[in-house]
């Protein structure tokens, strides 16, 4: 049968911007976590070095996108960074985990083959993150309530 009207419908404008911003800086997050985690690969252990590079990366991109994606929302700074904390709870041990099976599977993997995994991992992850963040960390407090 045919498709729901809702199901066809299209992105309207404020969809189609926080869509496009939230690739827009999920790119460069994704680009400035892989470049960051390389570089401390040369003195840290696989999760520590994701650690502090997903740190860094998770305040600026929370940052950019509650400044730039959800900028009509008026969830205050804390609670977007506190909710953006849960969300990093979750992309440290997708990653994390995915970047330690693939050095479990290949021990003599390079760091750049281990930076290939974990920006895939990440972007699986940031898929979900614009998910929550859409409909829980930036949403209306009446969209929030029901």
């Amino acid at each position: 049968m045919g498709e729901s009207p809702q199901a066809a419908a299209p992105l309207a404008g404020e969809e189609k911007w926080e869509v496009g911003c939230f690739i827009a800086i999920g790119v460069l997050s994704t680009v400035g976590q892989a470049l960051l985690y390389w570089l401390l690969r040369g003195w840290w252990t696989p999760p520590v070095a994701n650690l502090v590079s997903l740190s860094v990366l998770t305040v600026l991109n929370t940052e950019a996108n509650r400044r730039l994606t959800f900028r009509h929302s008026t969830t205050p700074p804390v609670r977007a960074h506190l909710g953006a904390g849960g969300l990093f709870v979750l992309g440290y041990l997708v990653t994390s985990g995915a970047v330690l099976w693939f050095k479990w599977l290949d021990p003599g993997a390079s760091p750049v083959a281990e930076t290939v995994v974990l920006a895939t991992a990440s972007v699986a992850v940031t898929c979900v993150r614009f998910v929550v963040l859409r409909l829980a960390v930036f949403a209306a407090p009446r969209d929030r309530d029901r």
